[in-house]
């Protein structure tokens, strides 16, 4: 039961991470509800994401691949609380 509710936070937060990765592609204006939108995905996300980003460097300086870290070890995360309980 606390497995499943575990599992399924850690899909929620997965999903919420890429959509806020998602609407950084998307040039957005500093006012309006997407600007809104991403602002809410980004104090989600970015603290989660902050983490990793103080010790992987962006890829040739542009490519940012902490969002795909950040994935993977948080489904590891997930997944060894899961097998725990």
């Amino acid at each position: 039961m606390i497995s499943r509710i575990i599992v399924e936070l850690g899909n929620a937060y997965s999903l919420i991470i890429v959509i806020y990765c998602v609407l950084t592609w998307i040039p957005i204006t500093h006012d309006g509800v997407l600007a809104d939108i991403r602002l809410f995905f980004e104090k989600i996300c970015e603290p989660y994401l902050g983490l990793f980003k103080k010790l992987i460097p962006p890829i040739g300086g542009t490519v940012d691949i902490t969002p795909i870290i950040a994935l993977v070890v948080l489904q590891l995360a997930v997944d060894f609380l899961a097998w725990l309980l």
